[in-house]
C-alpha cells in the first residue's frame, strides 16, 4: 500500500462518496454536499500542521483516507501534555464495493502506522476515536494503542489512545486468536491428510465421508495415490497443532531428543500461516488478471500460502525473528538490497563459463564496480587481489560479522556496500529476483536458517561443478529435437563464488560453517519471454487464496479452452519432457512445483523452465560425462529410476493438483489421470526406440515418504551424498495411469 497527498481536484467525488457513506457515520459528514466536503478538506490543505492522504492498494486502487496532524496545534492540546514526537492520526477505509475482503482494515491500519513511524522524529501516534466506535477501538488495540482516558471534544466524546513506536513493533497483529486458530485448523487438516497418505495414521470412517482420529472428527475426500483432501472447516475437537503432534510422537516416530526441534518448525509454520492470512489479501482473480506480467510473476511468488505441498512442517525458518520475516520472507514481498563483500582471490573460488570481470560488470554495472574498487583502495588494498560476493543481509549481520570476525578484521573479507538493485525473495527464501532489472540474473545466497530439514547453506567447493553441470545439461536439452519441440528449457546457474579462507575450511571437515559464505547466479526467464507470454511458479497451481478459491481453477476459467484441453496442454509442456529426459537420457530432475516456472499464453501453460539444476539433477547411466560433471552420476536400480516419475511427479505434485481439480468440480480425477496416461503413451508411440527401458505403466510402485524423513531427523533429512539410500518406503502405491488407463 502507498499513501499520496490528497488532491481535491482529482479526488473530490471519491472523497465525497466515502465520507457520506452510512458506514462512515463517525466521520461526521453524513449529510454534507460536495461543496462542504471540499471546504473541509481545503481547510486541511491550507493548514501546515494537518495533512490528508489518499491510500492506494498495491495495484493503485484508492482504498482509504488518512489524516495526520500535530496534536500541539489541535484541540487535543487542551486535554493531555503533548510530547515532542507525537503525531495525531485519523483513518477511513473505503466503503466496500462488491464485498470487502477480510483483513482489509487491519492491513490499512498497519500501512498508516508504517507511514507515521517512517519519520524517525515520531515516537508516538495519537488517536481520538468516538467512544461509540467499538470496532475501531479493537483495531487500535490490535495495533498497539493503549486507551488513556475519555475526553470531551468539540463534536464527540473521544477515546484518547496512544501507540508508541515500540508497542507498535511488538503488536504482532498476526498473532491474534482468530488468525492462529485458522492456522491450527489448516495445519491439523494437512497433517491428517499427509500422515494418512504416508500410512503413519489411520482415520476411522464413521459415516460416508466422515472420519474420526482420536478426539477429532472431520470430513474428507479420498483420491488416487491414497491422497486425502481434509475439509479444514469441518474439523471438530481439540484444535491445537502442537498438542496434536505431541500426542502422536511415538506413532510418528519422532526421536525424543528432536521433538522440540520439530515442534519449533511446527510453531514457525503456524506463525507463517497466521502472518499470511493476516497480511496477504490477493484474490486468485487479481493474481491471474494482473496487468503487468513481471509484477504479476512476483506477486504470485509472494502470494503463495501453503509452502511445500507434502511436508507438514514446511515453513520453519528457524533463525528468523519477526522483523527478519517481515523484511526477507517471500510472502512479505519487500524489496531487498543485497550486501556485498570483497574476498581475497587466493582465499576464494569463482567459476563461470565467461570472464569474471565481465560478469560483475553485467550484474551491477561499471559505476558500482568502480565504487567498490575505490572502497578497497581506501583501505590500502589492491582491487586486483579481490573478487565480489553478494551476502544476504541477515547473513551479514548474524553470521559474517561474528562467525567470520577474524577474517573481516584481517581484510580477507572486506565489507563494501549494499547493491543498487532491489530484489525480492523467492519461495526458496535465499534466492532473489531482480525487480529493478528483471533481465539480470537471480542471486542465490547462503543463509544459516534451518528450514524443512536443512540449514540453507551453499558449499563453495561443491558449487565449483555447478556452472559446468548447467552448461552440460543446457547443451543436452538444446540438442534434443523432442525437447526443443516442447519448448522445454533450463535456467542455467551460470556462475558461483565462495569464500574458503576461514578456519572452518582449514579443518578439512565439511560442516554448516563451510557453507556460510557463498552465492551463485541463475538466468532470469524474463528475457526469454515472447510477446503475450506470462510467468508463474508451478507451485502456484496448488494455491488457494484465503477465500478458498484455487488459482488453477481461475486459470482454466479465464482460458479459452476446456479443462481437459488445459490439462492436456499442461502435460505436454511439463510431463512429456520429464518422461523424455528419463527414458532417452536417463536424466532426472527434481521437478516439484517450486523448481518449475510455467510460461503461460492466454492463461494456458505452453512451455516450462526447469531450475535448480546443479543441486538436483542426476544421470542414472554410464554415458560419457566431462570430468567436472561426473558428480551428478548415480548408480541406482531400475525401480529407483522409475521413482523419478512416480514419486517426484505423480505423488509429489500431480496428486495434489488432481485433488484440487476434482474437489472444485473442474475435472474428475479419472479424466485427469487418463490424460496423464495418454501423455506417457503418446510419447512411447512417438519414440518406439525407447520401449522397454523403463516400465512407466507398471501397476504399482514403491511409496516413498517425505514426512517420515523429516520426522526421523528434522536437522538433516537426507544424506546429500547418497539421497537414494536415504529414502524411506511404506509399501506400494497403485500407479494411477495404470489404474485409469
Amino acid at each position: 500500500m502507498n499513501l499520496v497527498p490528497l488532491d481535491l481536484d482529482r479526488d473530490l467525488d471519491l472523497l465525497h462518496r466515502w465520507v457520506t457513506h452510512p458506514r462512515s457515520h463517525f466521520w461526521g459528514l453524513q449529510s454534507a454536499d460536495t461543496q462542504r466536503v471540499r471546504d473541509e478538506y481545503r481547510k486541511i490543505a491550507d493548514n501546515p500542521h494537518h495533512h490528508a492522504w489518499l491510500g492506494l492498494d498495491d495495484d493503485g486502487t484508492p482504498l482509504f483516507l488518512a489524516e495526520t496532524y500535530e496534536p500541539a496545534h489541535s484541540e487535543l492540546a487542551e486535554h493531555y501534555p503533548v510530547r515532542a514526537g507525537d503525531l495525531g492520526m485519523h483513518v477511513l477505509v473505503a466503503p466496500p464495493a462488491g464485498g470487502q475482503r477480510a483483513g482489509t482494515t487491519s492491513a490499512v491500519m498497519r500501512a498508516v502506522l508504517d507511514f507515521c513511524f517512517a519519520d524517525p522524529r515520531i515516537d508516538r501516534v495519537v488517536v481520538e476515536p468516538d467512544v461509540r466506535n467499538e470496532a475501531i477501538a479493537r483495531k487500535n488495540a490490535e495495533a498497539g494503542f493503549v486507551e488513556e482516558k475519555h475526553v470531551q471534544l468539540r463534536d464527540k466524546v473521544a477515546r484518547l489512545s496512544f501507540c508508541t513506536r515500540t508497542a507498535y513493533e511488538m503488536s504482532a497483529p498476526h498473532l491474534r486468536p482468530a488468525a492462529i486458530a485458522y492456522a491450527h485448523r489448516r495445519l491439523i487438516a494437512k497433517a491428517i491428510a499427509e500422515f494418512s497418505h504416508e500410512r503413519l495414521i489411520s482415520p476411522v470412517p464413521e459415516s460416508p465421508g466422515r472420519y474420526r482420529l482420536g478426539e477429532l472428527t472431520f470430513t474428507a475426500q479420498r483420491f488416487a495415490l491414497e491422497h486425502w483432501v481434509v475439509d479444514a472447516d469441518s474439523l471438530e475437537g481439540p484444535l491445537d497443532a502442537l498438542e496434536f503432534i505431541t500426542g502422536l510422537r511415538e506413532t510418528l516416530g519422532i526421536p525424543e531428543k528432536l521433538l522440540g526441534t520439530y515442534l519449533e518448525e511446527i510453531s514457525a509454520t503456524l506463525a507463517g500461516t497466521a502472518w499470511k492470512v493476516t497480511h496477504r489479501r490477493e484474490t486468485v482473480e487479481q493474481l491471474v488478471h494482473a496487468a503487468d506480467p513481471v509484477k504479476q510473476f512476483q506477486t504470485i511468488e509472494a502470494a503463495m500460502t501453503e509452502g511445500h505441498p507434502g511436508f507438514v512442517a514446511n515453513n520453519g525458518r528457524i533463525g528468523f525473528g519477526l522483523k527478519d520475516h517481515e523484511a526477507y520472507a517471500p510472502e512479505a514481498g519487500q524489496p531487498v538490497r543485497l550486501r556485498w563483500v570483497a574476498v581475497r582471490k587466493d582465499e576464494s573460488l569463482f567459476v563461470t563459463a565467461g570472464d569474471e570481470r565481465e560478469h560483475y560488470l553485467a550484474e551491477f554495472g561499471p559505476e558500482t564496480l568502480s565504487r567498490y574498487e575505490r572502497q578497497l583502495r581506501g583501505h590500502g588494498l589492491n582491487p586486483d587481489d579481490y573478487r565480489y560476493l553478494p551476502v544476504h543481509p541477515w547473513q551479514w549481520e548474524h553470521k559474517v560479522t561474528v562467525t567470520f570476525a577474524a577474517d573481516v578484521a584481517r581484510r580477507a573479507i572486506v565489507p563494501l556496500d549494499e547493491g543498487d538493485d532491489q530484489y525480492r525473495a523467492q519461495q526458496s527464501i535465499r534466492t532473489f529476483f531482480n525487480v529493478d532489472r528483471p533481465e539480470r540474473h537471480y542471486v542465490k545466497t547462503a543463509i544459516a536458517v534451518q528450514n524443512m530439514g536443512f540449514l540453507r547453506g551453499l558449499s563453495p567447493k561443491y558449487m565449483q561443478a555447478t556452472p559446468p553441470i548447467n552448461e552440460w545439461v543446457k547443451a543436452l536439452v538444446d540438442g534434443d529435437e523432442e525437447l526443443r519441440a516442447n519448448g522445454f528449457g533450463v535456467l542455467r546457474e551460470i556462475a558461483s563464488v565462495g569464500y574458503t579462507g576461514d578456519a572452518y575450511h582449514r579443518t578439512g571437515t565439511p560442516s554448516a560453517y563451510t557453507k556460510m559464505l557463498a552465492a551463485l547466479w541463475r538466468e532470469s526467464p524474463v528475457p526469454q519471454l515472447a510477446p503475450g507470454e506470462r510467468l508463474a511458479t508451478m507451485a502456484s497451481l496448488l494455491h488457494r487464496d484465503r477465500d478458498g478459491n484455487a488459482l488453477v481453477t481461475e486459470l482454466i476459467r479465464a482460458s479459452d479452452v476446456s479443462a481437459d484441453e488445459w490439462v492436456a496442454g499442461y502435460f505436454r509442456a511439463y510431463l512429456r519432457p520429464i518422461v523424455h529426459c528419463l527414458l532417452k537420457h536417463e536424466l532426472a530432475f527434481m521437478p516439484h512445483g517450486e523448481n518449475l516456472i510455467l510460461v503461460l499464453e492466454n492463461h494456458v501453460p505452453r512451455r516450462v523452465f526447469m531450475k535448480d539444476i546443479g543441486e538436483e539433477v542426476a544421470v542414472m547411466n554410464d554415458q560419457p560425462l566431462p570430468p567436472e560433471v561426473e558428480r551428478i552420476r548415480i548408480d541406482v536400480s531400475t525401480e529407483i529410476k522409475e521413482l523419478a516419475l512416480f514419486t517426484d511427479v505423480f505423488d509429489g505434485f500431480l496428486r495434489h493438483l488432481a485433488g484440487i481439480l476434482a474437489v472444485d468440480g473442474v475435472l474428475p480425477e479419472r479424466e485427469f489421470w487418463t490424460l496423464a496416461g495418454d501423455c506417457v503413451r503418446a510419447h512411447a508411440k512417438d519414440h518406439p526406440d525407447l520401449a522397454g527401458r523403463l516400465d512407466l505403466l507398471r501397476p504399482t510402485f514403491k511409496h516413498s515418504c517425505l514426512n517420515r524423513l523429516q520426522l526421523r531427523n528434522t536437522l538433516q533429512m537426507v544424506d546429500l551424498t547418497d539421497q537414494a539410500g536415504s529414502l524411506i518406503f511404506a509399501g506400494e502405491l497403485e500407479n494411477p495411469i495404470a489404474v485409469f488407463g
